[in-house]
């Protein structure tokens, strides 16, 4: 070791108070990195974890092959894992006690597939040869029939087929719900096969089977050795590698073996970091290269400070090396060697500090998340080696950036210079000017406050770039997270609500009844009860939503004597329910239940999935003002109802029996008294080209039954044990009634946007502890290196008020700039982040305006209590030593 360096490390140990300073911020800041990276893979793994627990493990599925196909799926390099499976068919089950599940649902799997998808078995075994079965235990329950291991059934197999001819409908799988029309079944079971199966378990009930799916489940055996030339089957792989070019080597796969269909498993491989969306790829990649430019630029912030004030401290040592020979180089490697001695302590303490952050943090929210949302998986610290090389790479990198400055001014300073401390010091007349309105207006001792700031324009500047970053750090990063969140909603169906059952109107009389018998239910929390139709209303095309001007403009056939036909999707919530609402949104409730005048809340803001350009998009329903007239209309034309279930909610559908009439009925109009983006319960977007009215019950019936408009009840419930409400509400029922649980969709949805919150709420969090830190190291430090001058201005007389007055002025005067350059700064990392996520996303550029105001009042706080604090530690000074310390 040279003697520079020895002299380097001697001086570290002598100045142990600015040593442990400059550690502690390095340590902060790499223990940041470290949690930002650990946080990022940890969630990601526990993302990864509850999919594969709710949905099984595959990454490719290859639909409808055949057994040279699979074969060529076997042989290809990339397969790991292969389940073969086949939906079997229906069969009526005998002594079914629920009318709208008359069915059993075979479904056959390899005996790979029994590992990759969550089958949980309760008794018995698996099945192991082909014509073995396991039951569920919903089934068991649900029959008349009592079933035991080692019993045979013999199942007359089939497909559901529709029976009414003004049905229309593809398909019929486990998503669509037994079709009804008016209370009776319009469907039957086709081209069925006798086949006999030994029952051999009994299973839990399958997750991914839809609460409304009209069969129980039963899960076979397929030997692939037995299956027909003639039956299609699917092949889900599981891939060695998952790597982003897995989209066009399956592909390829599938056209080079003439495989009609290839799905992937986006919810999985997204948690992986792959997407097939170049839209969503280009968000990831540009949201991940902002988000890491600002950490690394805070963490160089954080670290540039502590040497940057080092070095200041250490000029007059560094003076006397250059007055005894010490060469450029020297001076300059001097400081790069404190900063690697520095990195050697920090980094490894900084990534245990970090971890031990993250694994405390896990071990208090774990619970609640369990609790809250019944999550299975739980937050496990996850430590990949590529994670810590990454921490420690980029901490390093951050430490060689925020001593390169310091190192190169410690070069260049002269050696009398640094003796004399005249480098940062500016005594000119120039140099600390200040205004004559100052004095005038806030007295001499903002005066001495702002010349302070002035004569030490360096230690200023560096005060200013660490409140600046700070501002940047907190509100990049709540502007970040609360598009995460907004995006996030945007992506999902909106489900708000668990079971939703349906009524025909011919049964009115038996609603009350019911909704009172819903509303005792011990596991119901919240009820309401609404009356939905469609109709039609001619909106002027000034007020139409944006999205569709365009069309106008290309087509001007589309509008009706210059209006264009809006879809309104009317829903007439009951007088408790409406009161309810009316009161979140600021609605005036006489109005909307005014029979004479009647009125109506327009839900003005709609989400929906822009097909053309792959895009998630929030936009406005239709421009209007409270005040405005909305008229109804409907078509002479048969309605039919059509009660069909997909994955999202069910919603009500409509087909016209007579194209060819023109004839319209006039039902009325209504007064728009709000306008408001939230749905109540039950209400799902209209579309693009469609707007969500609510009126009151009263208000619906006058409408509709004076015009003789069909409508349809239905009874809305939000439950803490969905499965046990809906046995017991399907217990009450009669023939009139269709019930439908949405909860698992709804539960999957509110998982998906708590965890990003504890995700992003965290990151919040830990940048505001790491900026109030770097705030308070910064300033502490610069107080610090101030005792002299201080003692000097006690010296000559300042009072105890006016030096607190003058600290006052400095602390606004750091929060001001600050604010004047942090702000702005802000507002274009914010604008980067939303035309990154305009790539995936649409909505409008919203300023945080609460987050700014939390920063205005946190930068004064902050700035205000480290004054207050460093000073309250140099008052016990000693005037005439500290005249007489010297910074070395």
């Amino acid at each position: 070791m040279n003697i520079v360096n020895k002299v380097t490390l001697r001086h570290l140990r002598k100045n142990k108070r600015r040593t442990v300073v400059t550690i502690i911020g390095t340590i902060i800041s790499v223990a940041m990195i470290t949690a930002v990276a650990t946080l990022a893979v940890s969630f990601m793994d526990l993302m990864q974890r509850q999919t594969i627990a709710n949905e099984g493990e595959w990454h490719v599925l290859y639909k409808d092959v055949n057994g040279d196909q699979l074969e060529a799926i076997k042989k290809d390099s990339e397969t790991k894992a292969l389940v073969i499976s086949r939906d079997r068919g229906y069969a009526y089950l005998e002594g079914s006690q629920n009318e709208t599940k008359p069915y059993l649902f075979v479904k056959e799997y390899n005996a790979q597939g029994f590992q990759q998808f969550p089958i949980t078995l309760s008794r018995g075994r698996l099945p192991e040869k082909n014509k073995e079965v396991v039951i569920s235990e919903e089934l068991a329950a649900a029959s008349d029939v009592n079933f035991e291991i080692g019993d045979q059934l013999m199942l007359e197999i089939g497909e559901r087929s529709v029976t009414d001819e003004e049905y229309t409908a593809g398909e019929l799988t486990q998503n669509d719900s037994l079709l009804m029309v008016d209370g009776e079944v319009v469907e039957t079971l086709t081209n069925q096969k006798t086949v006999n199966y030994t029952i051999v378990g009994f299973i839990d009930r399958p997750v991914w089977e839809p609460t409304w799916a009209p069969g129980y489940t039963m899960i076979s055996y397929v030997d692939e050795s037995f299956l027909e030339a003639e039956d299609p089957f699917n092949a889900s792989v599981v891939l060695k590698n998952l790597h982003p070019s897995l989209y066009s080597h399956a592909q390829a796969l599938a056209d080079k073996n003439n495989i009609e269909t290839v799905q992937f498993n986006n919810r999985l491989l997204r948690y992986y970091g792959l997407t097939n969306n170049d839209s969503l790829h280009r968000t990831l990649y540009s949201l991940a290269a902002i988000i890491m430019a600002v950490i690394i630029i805070g963490s160089v912030a954080l670290i540039y400070n502590a040497f940057a004030i080092s070095v200041s401290e250490r000029s007059r040592h560094l003076g006397m090396l250059a007055s005894v020979g010490a060469t450029k180089r020297q001076k300059r490697n001097s400081v790069f060697f404190e900063g690697i001695v520095i990195a050697l302590i920090s980094i490894p303490v900084g990534i245990g500090c970090g971890l031990t952050g993250i694994g405390v943090t896990f071990m208090v929210i774990n619970s609640i998340i369990q609790d809250a949302l019944g999550v299975s998986e739980s937050l496990t610290v996850v430590v990949t080696p590529l994670s810590i090389i990454v921490a420690c790479a980029v901490s390093l990198i951050t430490i060689l950036l925020s001593t390169f400055l310091p190192a190169v001014k410690a070069s260049k300073v002269s050696a009398i210079d640094a003796i004399r401390q005249t480098a940062d010091i500016k005594l000119t007349r120039k140099a600390v000017k200040t205004s004559k309105w100052v004095r005038a207006i806030f007295g001499v001792e903002a005066e001495i406050a702002l010349k302070n700031l002035k004569r030490n324009r360096r230690r200023y500047q560096v005060t200013i770039f660490s409140l600046v970053v700070s501002i940047i750090l907190f509100l990049s990063v709540s502007f970040f997270t609360s598009n995460l969140k907004k995006s996030l909603e945007l992506s999902q169906e909106g489900i708000n609500f668990d079971l939703q059952v349906y009524m025909s109107s011919d049964y009115a009389e038996n609603e009350e009844e019911l909704s009172e018998l819903a509303a005792a239910l011990e596991e119901v929390t919240e009820v309401s009860m609404m009356k939905k139709t469609g109709v039609t209303s001619f909106v002027e095309e000034v007020a139409i939503a944006d999205e569709l001007k365009e069309t106008v403009k290309l087509d001007r056939e589309v509008l009706i004597d210059g209006k264009y036909p809006y879809y309104v999707d009317i829903s007439g919530m009951d007088e408790q329910s409406l009161q309810i609402y009316a009161n979140e949104i600021g609605a005036d409730m006489e109005k909307l239940t005014d029979l004479e005048n009647p009125g109506a809340i327009i839900i003005d803001t709609l989400t929906y999935k822009d097909m053309e350009n792959d895009k998630f998009a929030e936009t406005k329903a239709i421009h209007a003002a409270i005040g405005d007239q909305l008229d109804f209309v409907v078509a002479d034309w048969e309605w039919i109802h059509i009660s069909t279930n997909a994955d999202t909610s069910p919603r009500l559908d409509f087909v016209v029996d007579d194209e060819e009439s023109d004839e319209w009925i006039d039902v009325g109009q209504v007064e728009i008294v709000a306008l408001t983006d939230q749905y109540p319960m039950g209400v799902m977007p209209a579309g693009v080209g469609g707007v969500n009215v609510i009126v009151s019950e009263k208000v619906m019936d006058q409408l509709f039954n004076e015009a003789a408009i069909d409508t349809w009840m239905y009874l809305y419930l939000k439950s803490s044990d969905p499965l046990k409400t809906q046995q017991q509400i399907e217990e009450l029922k009669s023939h009139y009634m269709s019930v439908h649980n949405l909860y698992q969709s709804r539960q999957r949805e509110e998982q998906m946007v708590l965890l990003m919150s504890v995700f992003t709420y965290g990151f919040i969090v830990l940048i505001t502890v790491i900026s109030i830190a770097n705030i308070f190291n910064t300033i502490s430090t610069s107080i610090s290196l101030r005792k002299r001058e201080f003692a000097m201005l006690k010296s000559v007389g300042m009072t105890p008020h006016a030096f607190n007055k003058m600290i006052h002025f400095e602390s606004i005067f750091y929060g001001i700039k600050a604010l004047l350059y942090g702000i702005p700064l802000s507002m274009a990392v914010m604008y980067l982040m939303h035309r990154a996520l305009m790539n995936t996303f649409s909505y409008g550029l919203a300023v945080p305006w609460s987050d700014i105001l939390y920063a205005i009042a946190a930068v004064f706080a902050i700035v205000s209590s480290a004054m207050l604090y460093s000073i309250a530690k140099v008052k016990k000074e000693n005037i005439i030593d500290a005249l007489k310390q010297e910074n070395i």
